[in-house]
């Protein structure tokens, strides 16, 4: 008895509701047409998005800048005092080779003061790569 009393509810319910589908055909396209201009992107949503991918832009190159001069990235050949090398011994200590002319000398250098450690009597000749050789080599390796 149960199962037909489920049987009749769900054919009823059927009925029903190809009832209500034909009777709400046009309001179904009139809701499709409204959808469609709801997902369109609107002028200040576009310009939004721009302005937007132009800061983070802006910040991805001044961040960069920023980093290039902060670790030393590119050299400055025309100055009197150049730095040779940089080793890193802890967060604020470093150990540094700079060259004053033709002397070198090796640096400590920490958080509160610089110390000399040692006048080289013989200079160290540190072969250093351009940007432009490195970028022949590797496109040779290409």
């Amino acid at each position: 008895m149960n199962t037909s009393v489920i049987m009749n509810l769900a054919a009823a319910s059927q009925t029903q509701g190809s009832s209500l589908l034909a009777d709400n055909a046009p309001n179904a396209a009139n809701v499709a047409n409204s959808s469609a201009s709801l997902h369109e992107p609107s002028q200040i949503a576009t310009l939004a998005s721009m302005l937007g991918g132009l800061i983070v832009v802006l910040l991805l190159i001044f961040t960069l800048a920023y980093l290039l001069r902060r670790f030393n990235l590119v050299p400055a050949n025309n100055s009197v005092l150049k730095t040779l090398a940089v080793t890193s011994l802890g967060q604020k200590e470093r150990l540094v080779l700079v060259q004053l002319g033709t002397q070198q000398y090796l640096i400590g250098v920490s958080g509160q003061q610089v110390n000399l450690i040692d006048k080289l009597a013989e200079p160290i000749h540190i072969e250093s790569d351009s940007f432009a050789s490195r970028l022949r080599q590797a496109k040779s390796k290409q």
